[in-house]
């Protein structure tokens, strides 16, 4: 919400973890034919580019974890950091050569991170109507929204512990229980939005908070599509640790792969 003190993400006190994030998956064996070989044995340069962006926004792992975890998906990306401070700005040529745009959580000051993107607005707009895909993780779903933001949902956004029947009533990092498509799974979560879908959108809802709030959305827009995630799916073992948190589900990806393939789509 406009001018709240957004802290989506692991706290700066507790994000400077010093690990490195840049692996990628081993190798998949050569099949028995022999030939075949899988998508992470791609060249670099062959695979799909995803931007992350990574200007200020008060946490510094935020956007090096979903780094890391679009190396490592299925269909493996490679990776360019945009934004302030980075040397490359986002830009419409930038974004002409993307096939995946990440805003990360991470975020402090919606306002002050706004005054930083807003002239991008269009031109994202643009670039995702023409058949670009936006991944908004926690602040980055926020951003999704229009007040303020890029107004790329079918709907807007409010922050999940603001609703009237809420389950979380305070912005300390916890753990969130969802319904994932049918089944209960949980995900790390730290004062999040909740999706306020219009009548009738034309979204597929991945995942509900408790209260039945839509958590994890992916929608068109024009040729491209949209996925936002209040909650964490990218998180790994040590934002848990950090928070003194743990997942009843184990810290695994697999949601965060399928919010990532739902989004992409295959082209």
């Amino acid at each position: 919400m406009p001018g709240r003190d957004l802290s989506t993400g692991p706290r700066p006190a507790t994000a400077d973890r010093r690990r490195l994030l840049l692996g990628v998956l081993p190798a998949a064996a050569l099949l028995a034919a022999g030939c075949t070989r899988s998508n992470a044995d791609e060249p670099a340069e062959e695979r799909p580019l995803a931007l992350v962006y990574n200007g200020p926004q008060g946490c510094s792992d935020c956007a090096p974890t979903i780094a890391s975890l679009l190396r490592r998906s299925p269909q493996p990306f490679r990776v360019k950091y945009v934004g302030p401070g980075t040397g490359v700005p986002l830009t419409a040529h930038v974004l002409a050569d993307a096939r995946l745009y990440v805003q990360p959580g991470g975020g402090s000051d919606l306002d002050g991170v706004w005054r930083v993107l807003r002239g991008s607005a269009g031109m994202m707009r643009d670039w995702v109507r023409g058949g670009g895909s936006y991944l908004g993780l926690c602040f980055g779903g926020y951003l999704a929204g229009r007040n303020p933001g890029f107004d790329l949902l079918p709907g807007d956004t409010n922050g999940y512990i603001d609703l009237p029947d809420t389950t979380i009533h305070d912005d300390r990092d916890t753990v969130v229980p969802v319904t994932w498509r049918g089944e209960r799974r949980y995900m790390y979560f730290q004062d999040g939005p909740a999706f306020l879908l219009d009548h009738g959108a034309d979204a597929d809802v991945l995942a509900t908070y408790p209260n039945g709030t839509p958590a994890v959305v992916v929608a068109p827009y024009g040729q491209g599509r949209v996925g936002v995630s209040g909650p964490h799916p990218e998180a790994d073992r040590s934002w848990y640790e950090d928070a003194g948190l743990k997942n009843p589900d184990g810290v695994r990806f697999d949601l965060a792969k399928e919010l990532i393939e739902k989004t992409v789509g295959r082209r």
